[in-house]
């Protein structure tokens, strides 16, 4: 048996931990899980554990309704907020069809050749994210409302920032995880916060927000509070956002230096992440809410890029060193993180192999200009999943079973939220309890 399983198992037996949960996500990046008990995990390694993926939004069908939980060891995990006795423990898991093969409608799998082209390519990409949520008052019942829990703003203290102490569970708890937060704070809207995480390889990093998630809603709970990551919760305050940062690496070497002189593969992976923008919102804004956020509050909607300036699609902030980088500024947290990063990861790649020249940067703050000339992303997700649907690179970076699925799943939340009397009502039913 491989060292790696067999520690592990020894670990589990040596900890007192009793229950495992078997952790994945659905097409659309909702997290699941499976928990099994300790006993089971060795068969879970060698065999993998039979779910019901017909019952999964984007997998499979009744008809070939058997896939595997196989779990990844890298990824094991104890969750530090459950009992201290009778512990609980969460692993990553790969998606395997019954012949042992990966099964290519999981976005994990996906991401994972997106890295592995990286990589053939000479490459490395690591990635570190910005997230921001809000955390909302419950009513009697537990029932999440939409009072923010404090009225506090950007950077804000006490009394002002009620939300220090939850910031605190949440960064101590994924630190006790394995993840690397690096700065935490109060942000610009009523009861908003932000973390952000140190760089990791993409694929950690996609692990890594899925669980934050996952740590923020359990804390926020276990504090009767309620968090939300839907992209613009309250209509007149400012949305959530997912700052990605992207760095690549040749060699060892940062191609992203320092000021205004970048390597030329590095502005080629600029430029093909832009020219590819548009196609991709769709899977990096995802929902009808997801385009209420742009143009206002820090969210960009014109293509463009510049140095530090925070109303460009893509920014290369002030940093030094190893952690020269890029950050793309139009995501949301709602986004399937795998399907997200793989995206970028290609559309820069794509760049790279095409020699795309990046047009000079725009200094402007763009949140105060209406320019028609400039390419803009989607106006709506009817415009985005258009955009997508017509889009070669789409087609040829994801299979096409994944394409139709989301696509098709997308078209009918719009054709809902068209049909609604009141849109705002609608999608906080349709998406406050979930996202």
């Amino acid at each position: 048996m491989d060292q790696t399983i067999a520690d592990i198992l020894e670990f589990v037996e040596e900890n007192d931990v009793k229950f495992i949960r078997l952790a994945y996500c659905d097409l659309f990046g909702i997290q699941k899980n499976m928990a099994i008990m300790a006993g089971q995990l060795k068969k879970a390694f060698e065999e993998g554990i039979i779910f019901d993926a017909s019952a999964v939004k984007g997998f499979q069908t009744v008809e070939h309704s058997d896939l595997f939980l196989v779990p990844d060891g890298s990824t094991v995990t104890i969750l530090p907020w459950r009992p201290s006795h009778e512990r609980v423990m969460r692993i990553c898991c790969n998606v395997k069809n019954p012949d042992g093969t990966d099964f290519e409608g999981y976005s994990r799998n996906i991401l994972k050749k997106a890295v592995q082209r990286s990589v053939d390519m000479g490459y490395i990409c690591n990635i570190g994210t910005e997230c921001e949520f809000y955390l909302f008052k419950t009513d009697e019942a537990g029932e999440p409302t939409t009072e923010p829990f404090d009225h506090g703003g950007y950077n804000d203290i006490a009394p002002l920032d009620k939300c220090e102490n939850i910031r605190r569970e949440i960064c101590l708890a994924i630190e006790e995880m394995g993840l690397l937060p690096e700065s935490s704070h109060h942000e610009r809207g009523p009861g908003q916060n932000e973390v952000d995480f140190r760089y990791s390889d993409a694929l950690s990093a996609a692990d890594n927000f899925i669980t934050f998630k996952m740590v923020v809603k359990s804390i926020a709970a276990q504090n009767g509070l309620y968090a939300s990551f839907l992209p613009k919760p309250l209509h007149q305050e400012s949305g959530n956002g997912l700052h990605i940062n992207l760095s690549l690496s040749q060699g060892g070497k940062n191609l992203f230096q320092r000021g205004d002189k970048h390597s030329a593969n590095a502005e080629s992976f600029i430029a093909g992440i832009l020219a590819r923008s548009a196609e991709m919102a769709a899977f990096l804004n995802p929902l009808t809410n997801s385009y209420s956020r742009l143009g206002s509050f820090e969210a960009p909607k014109y293509v463009t890029w510049s140095h530090q300036n925070r109303s460009q699609l893509i920014r290369i902030p002030a940093s030094t060193e190893e952690r020269t980088r890029m950050e793309m500024r139009a995501a949301d947290p709602a986004c399937n993180p795998y399907l997200a990063f793989a995206l970028l990861i290609h559309a820069g790649l794509d760049g790279i192999e095409q020699k795309a020249r990046l047009l000079p940067p725009d200094n402007r703050n763009l949140f105060e200009v209406d320019d028609p000339m400039l390419p803009t992303l989607p106006h709506s997700l009817e415009q985005a999943l258009q955009l997508a649907e017509n889009s070669s690179f789409i087609h040829r970076v994801l299979p096409e079973p994944i394409v139709e699925k989301y696509i098709a799943e997308k078209k009918r939340e719009c054709a809902s939220c068209r049909s609604a009397a009141d849109r705002q009502a609608f999608e906080l039913a349709r998406y406050f309890h979930t996202i």
